[in-house]
Parts: C-alpha cells; sequence; structure tokens
C-alpha cells in the first residue's frame, strides 16, 4: 500500500513537472516572438492554449482575457498569471510569468546597448512597420473568431454589449476604463439573477 501510495505520489509529481515545464517553453516561446503589444501574447495563447493544446476552452479564454484586461498591469503578465494559475496553480503563476518576463528583459538590455544606432537604421524601420501590419492581422483574425463563437452560441445579450461597447470607444471615445466597468456590473447583474433563477428552479424542484 505505501508503495503504490508513492508511486501515485511519483506519478502526479512527473506529470506536474511536465505541465509546468511544457508552460515555461510554451509561454518562452510566445513571448520571445511576440511584437506589437501586450494583446498578441494574449492572441497566441489562444492559439497555443485553447486551439492545439485544448488546455482551456474559448469561453474560459475569453474570461481570462478580460481579467487580465481590467486588472492594472502589462496585459502580457497579466494573461500570463491568470492562463498560468488556471493551469498549474501559484507554480504556473511563477512559471509562466517567468517565462514572460525573460524574453523582453534580455531584448531591452540589448538594444538598449545599440540604441542611437536602432534608431537610424532604415532597415530596422522598414521591419517594424511591416510587423505592424502583421500583428494588426493576427488581432483581427482573432477578434473575428471570438466574436463568431459568441455568436454562434447565440448569446444575443453578450453581442449586444460587445457591439454596444465597440461603438461607445470607436464612435463616441467612451473611455475604455468606463466601459469595463459597466460591462463587469452588467455581468454580476446577470450573474446574480441567473443564480437567483436557478435557485427557484431548484426549490420548485
Amino acid at each position: 500500500m505505501v508503495v503504490n501510495v508513492k508511486a501515485k505520489k511519483d506519478t502526479r509529481s512527473g506529470s506536474s513537472r511536465a505541465l509546468l515545464c511544457k508552460l515555461f517553453i510554451s509561454t518562452l516561446y510566445l513571448s520571445t516572438f511576440t511584437f506589437g503589444g501586450g494583446y498578441v501574447i494574449v492572441t497566441l495563447m489562444k492559439k497555443k492554449f485553447v486551439d492545439e493544446y485544448h488546455w482551456i476552452d474559448e469561453q474560459e479564454m475569453l474570461d481570462l482575457v478580460a481579467i487580465a484586461q481590467s486588472s492594472p498591469g502589462a496585459i502580457a503578465v497579466n494573461g500570463a498569471i491568470v492562463v498560468g494559475y488556471k493551469l498549474a496553480g501559484m507554480a504556473g503563476v511563477l512559471t509562466s510569468v517567468l517565462a514572460t518576463v525573460i524574453p523582453p528583459f534580455v531584448i531591452l538590455s540589448v538594444i538598449s546597448l545599440f540604441y542611437a544606432a536602432f534608431r537610424s537604421n532604415l532597415v530596422v524601420g522598414w521591419m517594424l512597420n511591416g510587423m505592424q501590419a502583421g500583428v494588426g492581422a493576427v488581432i483581427a483574425q482573432v477578434v473575428w473568431e471570438m466574436g463568431s463563437g459568441i455568436v454562434k452560441d447565440r448569446q444575443w445579450i453578450s453581442v449586444c454589449i460587445m457591439i454596444a461597447a465597440f461603438a461607445a470607444n470607436y464612435i463616441f471615445g467612451v473611455n475604455v476604463i468606463l466601459i469595463i466597468l459597466f460591462c463587469a456590473l452588467i455581468g454580476v447583474v446577470r450573474t446574480i439573477r441567473s443564480e437567483k433563477a436557478r435557485k427557484k428552479g431548484v426549490q420548485a424542484s
């Protein structure tokens, strides 16, 4: 019995280490090749963790992105925190944050040593312009995929909120923070109402 318990613990420990190792390598890879801001790494996390590894479903990823966006700090680090915690608790947080921070820390340290040369280099400027176009395309693709997922699930209230939030920011110039707070308030109200309805249904049955 002691041997079996120890074997089970070793198996769980091994699978946990394998998950953390895979999480570290994946996040390090994403962070290394992410250009154009934190939204891009969130986009690539969706591709990697939802579409490829199936560690998180699409609805959960939407929730995690909302948390990362609503929290103070860099969205790339926030995204790594919420995804890492979802997958492996505090160990996952430390692993994913470390993997996310290492590439920009190293790259920016090197660039800072040669800042004057980089700033005046015409080729580097062309490369950055090309990256901006590619980054815009990647973000647009994932926005389309996530938005179409909400439409396919016939979440009409969520669709209306999404359209209203876009119009408020893009057309009327409403501050993003106010939009996020208002959407969060709507989410709280909807959750409370659905919980009350569920409890009434349980009591009735």
